[in-house]
C-alpha cells in the first residue's frame, strides 16, 4: 500500500529528541528523511539515561525511537564542500527540517530567507526552544527548560508542598512538539499542492507547553491562579477521582455525567440505599455534601482488590480505568489489540519493540523501519546525487566525510 509520503523528500538536520522525531513521523508514512550528522555524530547517541540509551547494552532504544526508518549521512558543513552537498540535496527536497539555532543557520547560509528564496518551493519546517522571535529567539532550549519550567508545567504539577519542583518525565514536550511539527509539515505540503509554494512552519516547545496547559491557561486569561495538583483527592463531584483498592491500587472514575450513572453505579454496588439518601440524590446534593459521598464510594472501594474491580465495573457502561504501571502497558490487551507497539526487524542485529506513532491510517499502523547508524548511507546518497567514486575518496580524504 502506497504511503501517504511517499515520493516526499526530507531534509533533516537536527539533533536530539524534539526535530528528530518529527522525521522519524514522516519516515513512518513513506518519507524518504535523509538525516545530515556531523562527523563525530548526533550528541543524542551518547547519551546515557534510564538504561535505553548507550547504558542499556544493547541497542539505544532512544535513539532508535528517533531515528527510525531514515537515513544518515556524516556531513562537515563547516566547509565549502559540506555547503554544496547540502544543497544538491536541498535541489531535490520537498522538507527541510531543523532544530539550529536561527544564528548557526545564519552562519552556515541556510536560513529560511536564503532557503525560501532559492528554493520557493521547498517547505521550511524549524523547531525551538522559544519562538523565532523575541529576545530569547537564539535561546539554547531543551524540553526540561522550555516546555516543562518555562511553560508551566513544573509549576502546576508539584504539589504546594513540595520544597522543590519534580522533573518531568524524559522527552516529553519533545515528542508532543515533533507531532505539532509533523502536522506543520503535512499541512504545508497539502498547501503547496495548491499554491505550488512552500511555506516556513515553526512550533516551539514554550508554545507546546501552553497549548498542553490549555485548560490553565483559560484560567489565567479569566484572572484566575490555576490550582497546583494536590497529593490525594479534592473532590468537586465525588464521581469524578480516584479511590484506593483494598491492595493499595487505584481506580479512576470519570463520571462527568454524575446523574446519568449514580443511580447503576449504586446498583452495581449494591447499596440501593444511596439512592435514597437525600444528601446523594442528584448532582446539586452530592455537590453540598460531597466529603460524605466520597467517604461513602471510598469505604466501598476499600471492601474489594484492585482486579476485583476492574471485574466489577466492566458490568456498567461508564467510563472508568485502572491507574496503571507504565510495564503493564506492555500486556494491555488494548494495546497489543491496536499493535501500539510494534517490532522493529534490525536487519541481523538484535531485533527491538517501540512505541508506534498514535496515528493509523485504514486501522493499520506504519511498519516500523530500524535507525541507520552514524553515516550509513552517505556514499549511497552522494551517488544518488551524481558523485563519482572518486570524488567520494577525495571527500573523505579531506575530511568532509568521515
Amino acid at each position: 500500500m502506497e504511503a501517504a509520503f511517499d515520493g516526499v523528500r526530507v531534509v533533516e538536520l537536527a539533533q536530539w529528541v524534539f526535530v528528530p522525531v518529527a522525521g522519524a513521523l514522516l519516515a513512518d508514512w513513506g518519507a524518504d528523511v535523509i538525516r545530515i550528522e556531523k562527523p563525530e555524530g548526533d550528541p543524542y547517541r551518547g547519551l546515557a539515561s534510564q538504561g535505553i540509551g548507550t547504558d542499556s547494552g544493547g541497542v539505544n532504544l532512544s535513539l532508535a525511537l528517533a531515528g527510525r526508518g531514515k537515513r544518515s549521512i556524516a556531513l562537515d558543513l563547516r566547509t565549502e564542500e559540506g555547503k554544496e552537498i547540502t544543497h544538491r540535496l536541498l535541489e531535490t527536497a520537498d522538507v527541510f527540517l531543523t532544530n539550529l539555532r536561527p544564528g548557526a543557520l545564519e552562519r552556515l547560509g541556510l536560513d529560511s530567507g536564503t532557503l525560501t528564496q532559492r528554493y520557493p518551493t521547498l517547505v521550511y519546517a524549524r523547531g525551538h526552544g522559544y519562538g523565532v522571535r523575541g529576545p530569547d529567539a537564539d535561546h539554547a532550549g531543551y524540553d526540561a527548560s522550555a516546555f516543562w519550567a518555562r511553560g508551566g508545567l513544573a509549576h502546576v504539577l508539584t504539589p504546594p508542598d513540595s520544597p522543590d519542583p519534580i522533573m518531568q518525565r524524559g522527552a516529553m514536550g519533545d515528542r508532543n512538539g515533533a507531532m505539532a511539527l509533523a502536522f506543520g509539515i503535512a499541512s504545508a505540503l497539502l498547501r503547496r499542492t495548491r499554491t505550488g509554494r512552500g511555506s516556513v512552519i515553526d512550533v516551539s516547545l514554550l508554545a507546546t507547553a501552553m497549548w498542553t496547559l490549555s485548560s490553565d491557561v483559560l484560567s489565567a486569561l479569566q484572572g484566575q491562579q490555576p490550582r497546583a495538583a494536590q497529593p490525594g483527592q479534592a473532590f468537586v463531584n465525588p464521581l469524578v477521582g480516584t479511590y484506593r483498592t483494598s491492595d493499595g491500587r487505584h481506580i479512576m472514575l470519570v463520571f462527568l455525567e454524575a446523574d446519568r450513572y449514580w443511580a447503576d453505579f449504586c446498583r452495581l454496588l449494591g447499596r440501593e440505599d444511596l439512592l435514597e439518601d437525600p444528601r446523594f440524590v442528584d448532582l446539586a446534593a452530592r455537590g453540598q455534601h460531597v466529603s460524605e459521598c466520597a467517604a461513602a464510594i471510598r469505604e466501598e472501594f476499600a471492601r474489594r482488590t484492585f482486579d476485583e474491580w476492574k471485574a466489577l465495573l466492566t458490568q456498567i457502561d461508564a467510563p472508568w480505568a485502572p491507574v496503571q504501571a507504565v510495564e503493564e502497558l506492555l500486556d494491555d490487551p488494548q494495546v497489543l489489540a491496536n499493535d501500539y507497539i510494534g517490532d522493529v526487524d534490525n536487519e541481523g542485529g538484535e531485533d527491538y519493540r517501540l512505541p508506534a506513532v498514535p496515528v493509523q491510517v485504514d486501522e493499520e499502523p506504519p511498519p516500523l523501519r530500524r535507525a541507520p547508524e552514524h553515516g550509513e548511507h552517505t556514499e549511497t546518497v552522494l551517488l544518488e546525487l551524481g558523485y563519482s567514486w572518486e570524488q567520494i575518496s577525495q571527500l573523505a580524504e579531506s575530511g568532509v566525510i568521515p
